[in-house]
């Protein structure tokens, strides 16, 4: 309810969290778009070609690179279909056809160089292949050879659909059980997750997301329905990992399997998490009967059973508590004195908040103190750059600016109304902060008659005023129109030129004195000031 968006600026709001910005801005933000796939995605909705700069030459060369994952992708795909051996594999695993085909799920041959073969006739120089994660230099120096051999491939795609790289699965008695691109330019492995672009298309309720470790974990989960699942690439779940899944969901439960290696893997996903906890997310742990996995369970147990095992997973709180206590006697104080000491770095992580403070009551209880008492103890977080966390200013309470503000602000609501006003030369020589920004913004609409807010901030994305023109476009202007605001802003630049040199010194101050202290000199002049203009 608190979002706002206003079409004839190009502009959006958040009166809840603060956020703001364009429609680049926005999917840049919630998708983690680069500002090159912002324009791309927006263009290609509209069916428009985004012009390129021919100087530039040829495309980037991780467009080339996406272009050979996708063209590995239906390779592999076409290698399953001719390989009775993969299907049987994919069968006898409970896999269907249609399934494998959502996930494009492929078979790389049992070949030292089926794959360079393909590409090979295609004229693709082995150096793409090899940037791309898709074949290997032999030691020797001279030649390649296939990294995938005889593996159920898992295209790995990115949020867009584009495959980025491969997770390739024996179908034998061969180590490792899994293999996975290495890192590209196209591929990070600490921030995909497998199977979140199918679950988006899909259009599963992701209000809640279920993480697990393997590629047929989340396949088998899928095609019994259980569609909101992600797994991560063979690497512990990370912070990058839990941003973007917030950025869509509300709720993250993890599963892991019930023996002592899931239970250390959970542990380190905690630790991970701690830092992400905001009032509104929920984090919950669902361990499975040892020697089980989610693809095993959900054949064997069926999918409704399996979900009443999500629904009954265990809230993060629980899982902290019961492992720092694990060892210790909580019938004495030393026991409880250890588990409060054991607490208080992993509290300290979690931004306040009302879940910080609820967390910290039921540590507070189970080692039987007040909490104001553990709170003493707890250090004021720092961020991993090692300074304090602030609490979020409040937009809603930004102190008025001065005359030079509010015509910036003008013209960021109603940039075309620039085009229809005359200013006086001598606003170069006013003194004032703020009046070369003014001026700039001035020169650059003169001639602009079709201009909107969300143009001129992408204009001015990469400028060191970007952000200060964003948050004058996120508060309430109190104009209705271009006329107006063209009057208005007449008016402004007319007074601040016209104003003699003390009433702008009184303007500067008074400004200032909202913002922030004044020094001793400064408080005096103020004073001075406001007594000649009584």
């Amino acid at each position: 309810p608190s979002f706002h968006v206003v079409p004839t600026k190009q502009f959006y709001h958040c009166f809840g969290c603060g956020a703001h910005g364009t429609a680049l801005g926005f999917l840049m933000e919630y998708e983690q778009f680069t500002f090159v796939e912002a324009v791309e995605e927006l263009a290609s909705q509209l069916g428009m070609e985004v012009p390129r700069d021919e100087r530039r030459g040829k495309a980037p060369p991780s467009h080339d690179l996406y272009d050979v994952l996708d063209d590995a992708t239906r390779f592999f795909e076409k290698s399953l279909a001719e390989s009775e051996t993969a299907i049987n594999y994919l069968k006898n695993r409970g896999l269907t056809g249609a399934t494998a085909k959502q996930f494009a799920v492929g078979f790389a041959p049992k070949s030292w160089d089926g794959l360079l073969e393909h590409f090979g006739a295609r004229s693709i120089h082995p150096q793409r292949l090899e940037d791309a994660g898709l074949i290997v230099r032999r030691e020797s120096g001279s030649g390649y050879y296939d990294r995938f051999r005889n593996r159920i491939m898992f295209p790995i795609r990115d949020h867009r659909g584009r495959t980025i790289a491969f997770g390739g699965r024996v179908i034998e008695d061969e180590n490792p059980k899994y293999l996975n691109s290495p890192e590209t330019p196209v591929f990070h492995k600490g921030r995909e997750l497998y199977g979140l672009f199918e679950a988006r298309q899909a259009r599963y309720d992701l209000n809640t997301v279920l993480i697990v470790e393997g590629y047929m974990d989340a396949v088998a989960l899928s095609q019994h329905g259980i569609g909101n699942v992600v797994a991560t690439l063979g690497t512990a779940t990370t912070r990058d990992h839990l941003v973007n899944l917030f950025r869509i969901c509300k709720e993250i439960v993890f599963c892991f399997d019930g023996d002592a290696a899931g239970a250390k893997a959970a542990w380190r996903a905690l630790e991970t998490a701690l830092p992400e906890i905001r009032d509104g997310r929920q984090m919950r742990f669902l361990f499975l009967p040892d020697g089980q996995d989610p693809d095993s369970l959900v054949n064997q147990e069926g999918a409704d059973a399996f979900r009443a095992r999500i629904a009954e997973a265990g809230p993060l709180s629980g899982f902290l508590i019961d492992h720092l206590s694990a060892d210790l006697d909580m019938e004495h104080v030393d026991g409880r004195a250890t588990f409060a000491e054991r607490a208080k770095p992993l509290i300290q992580q979690i931004p306040r908040g009302i879940y910080r403070d609820m967390l910290m009551d039921e540590v507070a209880r189970a080692a039987a103190i007040p909490t104001t008492i553990l709170d003493q103890h707890i250090p004021v977080a720092q961020d991993p750059r090692g300074k304090t966390r602030r609490a979020p200013r409040n937009a809603a309470k930004q102190p008025q600016g001065t005359l030079v503000r509010r015509a910036v602000a003008l013209i960021v609501h109603y940039p075309d109304c620039v085009a229809k006003i005359r200013w006086p030369a001598s606003l170069e020589d006013v003194p004032l902060p703020g009046i070369p920004l003014l001026i700039t913004l001035l020169e650059e609409l003169r001639d602009a008659e079709t201009v909107h807010t969300g143009m001129l901030l992408e204009r001015w994305r990469d400028d060191e005023n970007g952000p200060h023109l964003a948050r004058l476009a996120s508060q309430e202007c109190l104009v209705g129109s271009t006329e107006e605001a063209a009057g208005e802003l007449t008016e402004i630049l007319h007074r601040i030129t016209d104003r003699a040199e003390p009433e702008l010194r009184l303007e500067e101050l008074l400004g200032k004195s909202a913002r922030e202290s004044l020094s001793v000199d400064e408080k005096q002049e103020l004073t001075d000031l406001l007594a000649r203009r009584k």
